[in-house]
């Protein structure tokens, strides 16, 4: 079995990548690479102090669940490009990624073009950290943290469409609550992704299950990249959520309407 995987260079991506490649043959990853230190090199995010603090723990978390940084496997074949450039290659150029039995996509940019057209008609599948359809975009986590709505972090698996995070959905993925720290419980649901997809490919129950298409009207946000300021982040770090806080606020709500979730 080959696998197509469309992602990023962050440990998490990297991560995934290299699970993958424990149960296929031979997997294809495309990178969009950004720094690996958010907060103090301009890149996706500015560079400014509060951007620091802030991604010093995103990457804190992120260490605890999946290696700083890695080497791909040997069986992984890997094409580097620069954030935001995946729409500019051609079919030509990604011909040996574009005959696989599976085809993901986690932290791209945004596919258009003939790309997007070959993905969804291959049913590729889209990791999207947040749950739709009531989290949209980006940052979807921070911001159920952000809204003081904790049952609302987790992740939704679902295949691909040609709008954003607004395919039928799989399943969805939630980090069950331990002694995380808010970075970390946000994180662990990167972990529940991967750790539940990875299971189901093996097992080729991916392929089996209903999919449920979103109901757009149940969305309670929907955030771009530019919503994330200084202000914001500054805000948020400065109200010093913790465990126990999300603890209590957890016990008191009900989870969404979910569909076929998977807890770690």
């Amino acid at each position: 079995m080959k696998i197509t995987i469309f992602t990023s260079n962050q440990p998490r991506h990297i991560s995934l990548i290299n699970k993958l490649s424990l149960i296929c043959d031979e997997v294809y990853a495309i990178q969009e690479c950004n720094t690996v230190v958010p907060g103090q090199v301009e890149d996706f995010f500015k560079k400014s102090q509060v951007m620091k603090d802030y991604f010093s723990q995103v990457m804190a978390a992120e260490n605890k669940f999946f290696k700083s940084k890695d080497f791909l496997q040997s069986n992984v074949r890997s094409l580097s490009i620069k954030n935001g450039d995946l729409n500019f290659l051609t079919k030509k150029e990604l011909l040996p990624a574009l005959d696989s039995k599976v085809y993901i996509i986690f932290g791209s940019s945004f596919i258009k073009g003939w790309l997007i057209k070959f993905l969804v008609e291959k049913k590729a599948i889209n990791i999207h950290m947040g749950l739709s359809p009531y989290y949209r975009g980006s940052s979807c986590n921070f911001w159920a943290l952000y809204d003081n709505k904790p049952e609302y972090v987790g992740a939704t698996v679902h295949l691909l469409s040609e709008g954003l995070d607004s395919g039928p959905i799989l399943y969805h993925c939630l980090p069950n609550l331990e002694n995380e720290t808010p970075f970390e419980f946000t994180m662990k649901s990167v972990l529940a992704a991967h750790e539940s997809l990875v299971q189901r490919i093996k097992s080729n129950e991916i392929n089996i299950r209903e999919v449920i298409k979103q109901n757009k009207n149940e969305e309670v946000r929907y955030t771009i990249n530019k919503d994330f300021t200084d202000q914001v982040a500054s805000e948020f770090l400065n109200r010093n959520l913790n465990n126990q806080i999300l603890k209590e606020t957890i016990s008191n709500r009900e989870y969404p309407k979910l569909i076929n979730p998977f807890f770690l």
